[in-house]
């Protein structure tokens, strides 16, 4: 872990419910999170379809944050968790919860509720930072706007939802009908950057670095690279100087037709794509629960030039039981000479649910020289040598509730017709991965 207090560890468990946890800030929190030894994760969420359920080893339904007595809901779950943390990983419910910090079982990692609320309005962004850092022209009304295109979006909202790029005077009437409280804002049409930065309410800015958005979806980055430019850092200061923070937070730049930097936004809570940042060294949420401990702070980071793409992740839910995998070796966990890395994953799952795994295979060399030259050995409790064709593999399969990995057609025909078992080729593996933490 390259993120450590400078302090020795005391050696406690933080119990931290993530909420809610399907959103793309909940999942990277999860992703930072899941495999520090001294945080115990649960996720909790709106009785909807969402991501959550995958990643987190339990996730819990319950009410809005906009429906009465949700606070008490919320208590109950908490108290049953024995929560110590809570996150909060959507902008609303964050207010929410720094509103009602008093009443909530569970400490918040979050800033003061004053920059909570000056940041999720952008309106009120701009004004408390006017003279401090260049901020975007907003216009009055639309009798005001003196050149075009200008850029209409709403004064608290997220990604690109309900945004607009207005050409001319007509289609801004059309989008003020549609929206009167819509922001006008000069059009920035160049770079845009998001700057990551923690800080500790003791030491001040202890970490600040951008990263560009070279491709985003719906207001989402999913390609970014780093850059480290003065001009971030001065930003920076000039913003924490007006609002305290308390852990993480970043705020966004994009360059104005001169290219001249101006402030988008500022928000006071982990970003998705700080996994940029996180996978350098710098785990922004663990950090986060460090400095809620008031723990001296120390980062380190790794001097590597990275880049970021992120794209749409597959994970299944199914109904699928087991408790034994018969496994091919030829050209199934070996396959053109290499480790089948995916596969071996698949292994160390089952091996972790004490699941049996049985080796089934022709292979014509010694089996135990070819496991130990791939270093796969001892990974099966049982190999099995299956004679030659036309003997078929299903005469080995002695376990009713197993299933077969295996790349020929004609073995996994065979064994689902005769045995009935689910039958897998190596293409098939991702439904059976449980990325849970």
């Amino acid at each position: 872990m390259l993120n450590q207090p400078t302090t020795t560890y005391s050696g406690r468990v933080f119990r931290v419910l993530v909420f809610p946890g399907g959103t793309e800030v909940g999942l990277e929190i999860n992703a930072a999170l899941r495999d520090c030894k001294d945080v115990e994760l649960y996720s909790a969420g709106l009785k909807v379809s969402n991501h959550a359920p995958f990643v987190f080893g339990q996730h819990f339904e319950i009410p809005s944050i906009h429906q009465s007595g949700w606070t008490d809901a919320l208590n109950d779950l908490l108290r049953r968790l024995k929560i110590d943390y809570i996150f909060p990983a959507f902008d609303d419910v964050m207010v929410a919860l720094a509103r009602n910090s008093d009443l909530i079982k569970a400490k918040l990692v979050a800033s003061p509720l004053d920059t909570c609320l000056v940041t999720r309005s952008k309106s009120q962004t701009y004004v408390a930072l006017r003279g401090e850092v260049s901020v975007p022209k907003v216009y009055s009304s639309s009798a005001a706007v003196d050149r075009f295109p200008v850029f209409v979006k709403p004064d608290r909202g997220q990604g690109s939802q309900n945004t607009h790029l207005v050409n001319d005077p007509e289609h801004l009437a059309v989008v003020l009908r549609q929206d009167p409280t819509g922001l006008i804002l000069e059009y920035l049409p160049g770079k845009e950057y998001t700057v990551d930065c923690f800080s500790d309410r003791n030491s001040g800015l202890l970490f600040c670095s951008g990263r560009e958005r070279t491709r985003t979806r719906n207001g989402i980055s999913v390609s970014s690279r780093g850059v480290i430019a003065p001009i971030f850092r001065d930003f920076a200061l000039a913003i924490s100087k007006k609002l305290t923070f308390h852990g993480a937070w970043f705020f966004q730049l994009k360059a104005d037709v001169e290219g001249r930097l101006k402030l988008l936004e500022i928000g006071p809570r982990i970003a998705g794509a700080m996994a940029l940042h996180r996978v350098l060294g710098v785990n922004f949420p663990l950090l986060s629960l460090y400095e809620q401990e008031r723990l001296p702070l120390k980062i380190m980071v790794n001097t590597i030039e990275v880049s970021i793409d992120r794209a749409l992740v597959n994970r299944y839910e199914s109904n699928l039981q087991f408790s034994a995998v018969y496994v091919d070796l030829d050209d199934t966990l070996i396959f053109k000479g290499k480790v089948n890395t995916k596969l071996v994953r698949f292994l160390y799952q089952c091996i972790n649910k004490e699941i049996k795994l049985i080796l089934l295979t022709r292979h014509a060399l010694e089996i135990d020289q070819t496991l130990h030259h791939h270093r796969l050995s001892g990974i099966f409790d049982e190999i099995v040598r299956v004679p030659p064709r036309p003997t078929c593999k299903s005469e080995y399969i002695l376990q009713k509730d197993a299933i077969l990995i295996d790349d020929s057609f004609s073995e996994r025909y065979d064994a689902m017709s005769k045995l009935g078992l689910a039958t897998f080729d190596c293409s098939m593996l991702e439904m059976l991965m449980d990325d849970r933490a």
